[in-house]
């Protein structure tokens, strides 16, 4: 399964937003990564509607929206979210998962479980008909900049172990939280097919982008 790269938009300053889409489209990055975080369910907050509506009318390229809200299931209409966008939830987030996954297939958009760093692989038993792949968390979610929890990054094996074994090798394995330069290589060694970058590799601000992004493909490959 090819690699892929999806650019954390939070990792972005308001600044250099235009300039990085130019980037993106130039280097053809696959998807743009959206963190929505309701100060519930994680302990800050990011990105709003009308920042996610103005995003899509500057650029092509489709979106991977991260839900980090509780009950996403009656929040999902907020975001207008469009066919062929990814869209990841938590299981914890919400008592109604198959509904929820279920509204996103619904509109033509991508469904995934979103997997805390904590969070048992069994809760994927009984949807993997239902998803298109599984975000590996190697951080708590909530913040940029966080140190890897070691123990997340050989639970990337696992989950790609695990979709194998139960007959869905084609569901995306996707990784986020310090995905770095060092980790890159062990992260994809592990399974791993869709990486979101951030300010521990292409996006960080010491690196210039189009630089940091071919590095970076060259680790993954």
């Amino acid at each position: 399964m090819k690699s892929m790269l999806a650019p954390s938009m939070m990792c972005i300053s308001l600044d250099k937003v235009v300039s990085s889409l130019h980037i993106f489209e130039q280097t053809s990055i696959d998807y743009l990564h959206i963190d929505v975080m309701d100060g519930l369910f994680v302990p800050n907050l990011a990105y709003g509607t009308d920042y996610i509506r103005q995003l899509r009318s500057m650029t092509h390229i489709p979106l991977d929206l991260h839900l980090m809200i509780e009950h996403p299931e009656k929040k999902l209409s907020w975001f207008d979210i469009q066919p062929g966008e990814l869209v990841s939830v938590h299981p914890e987030s919400t008592q109604h998962l198959h509904r929820t996954l279920q509204a996103i297939s619904d509109v033509g958009a991508r469904p995934m479980i979103a997997l805390n760093p904590s969070t048992p692989l069994n809760v994927l038993d009984y949807v993997l008909d239902n998803i298109c792949g599984v975000l590996v968390m190697t951080v708590n979610p909530g913040f940029a900049g966080q140190k890897a929890v070691l123990s997340a990054i050989r639970k990337i094996a696992d989950v790609r172990s695990y979709l194998d074994e139960h007959g869905y090798p084609q569901h995306m394995l996707e990784v986020d939280g310090n995905v770095s330069f060092d980790y890159a290589p062990l992260m994809r060694k592990n399974g791993g097919n869709l990486f979101v970058l951030g300010s521990s590799s292409a996006l960080s601000p010491k690196v210039d982008l189009l630089d940091g992004l071919n590095r970076f493909r060259t680790l993954v490959t």
